[in-house]
């Protein structure tokens, strides 16, 4: 627009000036002529002409009429062409240029000339005697450049106007640019006739009604699918929408000019999803744009839809849920309670009682299946189901039985119209139906071919029956949950053999003895059976060995190891070895084992273990352990300590020794030992758990099975994820009365004191009965370390449970049982005690030796429990 009115501006200048030169020039041929022929015809011009001297006549009213007139010369010349008057002195009575000829012939002529003054425009004029004749010629004329000079001073202000014109047009022009600019969104022609040309086909090509309503409330445009639609008629645009013959809600909301996002209106038959947004938000005009779309289809698509989401959904939480925990009722439950509420009203879940003790489910082979029901959810305690716990009988082998062994499931869309499913019990199901129960689905828990139990989903609020696509849905989600329950089972079936095999390897019961009045707990962990044990030792002279052990990990291995630990501890203390020398022993075995183990392909033994042997004639403790927790000792008066025991390296790292500690340990003392699952947590420091340990230990005085109750309830407020194994022993002394020690000299004559006083002893306890026997096996015991053993030499009697008689000496020399042929002097010493004594046998000490023997007797000692 802009260059197209500089052309035409640039056209009217040039025309402008075109035109004003053309018209000055005309007005000089006019002005040269007029002022000629003037000249010319003036009185005396003729005359003077014919003179004798014409310049000095005319001269001076050429120059005269030159200046008033403004042209560039008057010249006046005879009719042989030689000047008379002009401008220029110097030129006078030179020839004149010209078209001088023509005119003497009596013709006035105008032609631009070249004459010596520059390019004029000249006009010659005969001048005319009275009689006609010729007498000279006149010739005025103007300068080109005088001609164009006139033509000068319209040229500014066409200039000027050009200008203003120009300026206000591009201000026009860019006002005009900017506002299309901003209404094209800076599209040219092409671009807007594309674009149009393309709304226009989308408009109407689209599957969506478009309708485009005034600030008014009228149609200004609608589609080929808005006219579909609505049934609008065809002189629609211009009408008020409320005339449109429309239903009056739609009609209504499309004239309230509201926003509105997928209301659905009737149309007719159809059901339109409405959305209404404004137009004027964006500098548009005011108004409405609406868009229609027909939903009639695909309300029960989206209906299906949402359904087949909400079952995605399911078993997606189904997946999540079920089968967290290796326990087949926490299972059942949990796949009761994601299908109820939801995919059914309640949900109940039955399961083979073999299955819930963990056995492998048989095949039915008789006519009924019995199960228990295991689950129960989404519904109230006063339903009219049958209770949990209580045994259902159901008949696999009919094809209408619940969970037919082929695989088949049982739905019943109607339960009054069943009579099928009355049958069983009619009056339980009359009370199902009173409860409002309209539809059952059962579908059995099938793994590895078999009948795990059955899943029984009702519907009792919702109205809609089970149908083909429930089925099919239900079944997947039964499947899922029963491999979560046939896992459970089996879990829980090696958990009970595991636990089976560890009770077994563990401790039935305590042994009797006086030394110490012992209560212990055992607690599995949460997880699975470990590697903890414990036990109680009975040794020779009124001792007893107290053991807690533990193998690091879980599971049958674990068992396994600890048994094998378990009888090692047994047969080294049958040697009367002290607990550093036992656990150097038993350490030496875990390093064979893992040796075995590592050439086997399987993992390392970890262990760890304390032996402590408890005194009751000396009142002292000696204690190792081998990377284990120490014990707590329970003073009398309440006083809880953590004696310091040298930690010693676990069983099985090897090349360190261990080393004992001697603990005086008073009478009614109570000796605490553990593993570390009892003070130790994943969310509880192990020093935490020790001083939680001595608050429960600390106070009043308590038997040790009080004690052991309220250590688990202070330390174990639920089942503990590690094993745990807690033995509390409280001490007991041998009283002053029941044991008595001599000095033996080392002479053969010295048997028969040794006899005679502890004939004395036995007498004053009321053990004559016992007199013979000991005094038999002293006589033999003394006369073995008088001839084979070093002083000094001393005999101990000790009235417990049984009779003990202990014959000590300084010599490391062990007497071996020989079995003396008839012709054998000797030999039968060692022979006779063993046939007389219940048990016998040598332990070391520091300084020798202790050769012992026991006797039983009828009862406990009096006053002994």
């Amino acid at each position: 627009m802009l260059a197209i009115v500089m052309l035409l501006v640039t056209a009217a200048v040039v025309a402008l000036v075109v035109q004003g030169r053309r018209d000055s020039m005309k007005e000089a041929r006019t002005r040269s002529l007029s002022v000629a022929e003037t000249f010319a015809h003036a009185p005396g011009v003729a005359a003077a002409m014919d003179s004798r001297d014409p310049t000095a006549i005319l001269q001076p009213r050429a120059e005269e009429v030159r200046r008033s007139t403004d042209v560039e010369y008057v010249v006046v010349a005879g009719t042989d062409g030689i000047r008379y008057t002009h401008p220029d002195i110097a030129l006078i009575g030179k020839h004149i240029i010209g078209p001088y000829k023509e005119a003497l012939e009596g013709e006035s002529i105008t032609r631009t000339v070249n004459a010596s003054r520059g390019l004029a425009v000249s006009s010659v004029v005969p001048v005319e005697r009275r009689d006609g004749t010729v007498a000279g010629l006149v010739s005025v004329g103007i300068k080109v450049d005088t001609v164009n000079k006139l033509a000068y001073p319209s040229l500014p202000l066409a200039l000027g106007a050009a200008g203003v014109a120009l300026a206000l047009t591009a201000g026009g022009a860019g006002l005009v640019s900017r506002r299309l600019g901003r209404q094209t969104h800076g599209l040219g022609p092409a671009e807007m006739t594309r674009m149009y040309e393309h709304h226009d086909a989308v408009l109407h090509a689209v599957r969506e009604g478009v309708l485009i309503l005034g600030a008014d409330g009228r149609l200004v445009l609608a589609n080929d699918e808005a006219r579909r639609l609505l049934g609008l008629p065809a002189d629609a645009e211009g009408r008020a929408v409320t005339e449109l013959g429309l239903a009056p809600s739609t009609a209504e909301l499309l004239a309230s000019g509201k926003v509105a996002t997928d209301e659905v209106r009737p149309a007719g038959n159809r059901l339109l999803a409405v959305n209404l947004r404004p137009t004027g938000e964006r500098g548009g005009p005011p108004g409405t744009v609406a868009t229609l779309r027909d939903t009639t289809e695909l309300q029960a698509v989206t209906g299906r839809a949402q359904t087949v989401r909400e079952r995605l959904l399911l078993l997606y939480r189904a997946g999540a849920r079920i089968g967290t925990t290796l326990d087949v009722t926490t299972t059942a439950q949990e796949l009761a309670e994601v299908s109820a509420p939801g995919f059914a009203d309640c949900a109940t879940v039955d399961l083979a009682d073999s299955v819930l003790r963990g056995e492998e489910p048989e095949p039915p082979t008789g006519n009924v299946m019995d199960m228990r029901r295991t689950a129960v959810s989404g519904i109230g305690p006063d339903h009219p189901l049958y209770p949990l716990g209580r045994v259902i009988g159901f008949v696999p082998t009919s094809t209408e039985g619940i969970g037919s062994s082929s695989g088949h499931t049982w739905i019943v869309p109607d339960l009054a119209a069943s009579q099928q499913w009355r049958l069983p019990d009619p009056e339980q199901a009359a009370r199902i139906l009173e409860s409002g129960f309209h539809s059952l689905l059962s579908v059995p828990l099938h793994a590895r071919g078999v009948i795990l139990g059955m899943a029984n989903f009702w519907r009792a609020g919702n109205e809609t029956p089970f149908d083909a696509e429930d089925l099919s849905f239900a079944e997947e989600l039964v499947a899922r949950a029963a491999v979560s329950v046939d896992n459970a089972r089996r879990y829980t079936r090696e958990h009970e053999m595991a636990v089976t095999l560890q009770r077994s390897l563990l401790p039935s019961g305590l042994p009797e003895q006086n030394a110490l009045d012992v209560a212990y707990r055992y607690l599995p962990a949460q997880a699975g059976v470990g590697g903890d044990w414990f036990d109680v030792i009975p040794l020779s002279g009124a001792r007893v060995a107290l053991v807690v052990g533990d193998v690091v990990g879980h599971g049958l291995h674990a068992a396994a190891t600890m048994g094998r630990l378990r009888t090692t501890v047994h047969n080294f203390s049958t040697l009367d070895l002290p607990p550093d020398e036992l656990l150097g022993h038993l350490d030496e075995l875990v390093v064979r084992m893992d040796q075995d183990e590592e050439a086997g392909g399987g993992g390392i033994t970890g262990a760890t273990c304390l032996y402590a042997i408890y005194d009751a004639v000396s009142g002292r403790c000696s204690v190792a352990r081998a990377g284990h927790p120490g014990p707590a000792l329970v003073l009398p008066d309440g006083t809880v300590e953590f004696p310091e025991i040298p930690a010693g390296l676990p069983l099985g790292i090897g090349g360190m020794p261990f080393e004992a500690t001697e603990l005086e340990v008073p009478e009614g003392s109570r000796l605490v030992l553990y593993t570390d699952g009892l003070v130790e947590r994943r969310d509880r420091d192990i020093d935490d758990g020790l001083e939680q340990l001595r608050s429960a230990l600390a106070g009043r005085a308590r038997t040790p099975e009080e004690t052991c109750d309220d250590v688990l309830e202070a330390l174990l407020p639920s089942r503990p994820g590690d094993d745990v194994a807690l033995l509390v022993a409280r001490t007991r002394t041998l009283d002053q009365d029941r044991r008595v020690q001599w000095q033996v000299d080392p002479d053969p004559a010295a048997v028969a004191g040794v006899r005679k006083q502890a004939g004395r002893w036995l007498a004053d306890r009321g053990l004559d009965e016992e007199g013979f026997v000991t005094e038999l096996i002293l006589s033999e015991l003394v006369t073995n370390a008088i001839r084979y053993g070093s002083e000094p030499i001393s005999v101990r009697l000790l009235y417990d449970r049984a009779l003990i008689c202990e014959v000590s000496d300084c010599s490391s020399t062990s007497p071996h049982l020989r079995y003396a042929a008839t012709t054998d002097e000797g030999g039968r010493g060692l022979f006779l005690v063993a046939q007389f004594a219940e048990r016998w046998g040598t332990r070391y000490t520091e300084r020798g030796k202790v050769i012992w023997s026991e006797q039983s007797l009828d009862g406990p000692p009096p006053g002994q429990a």
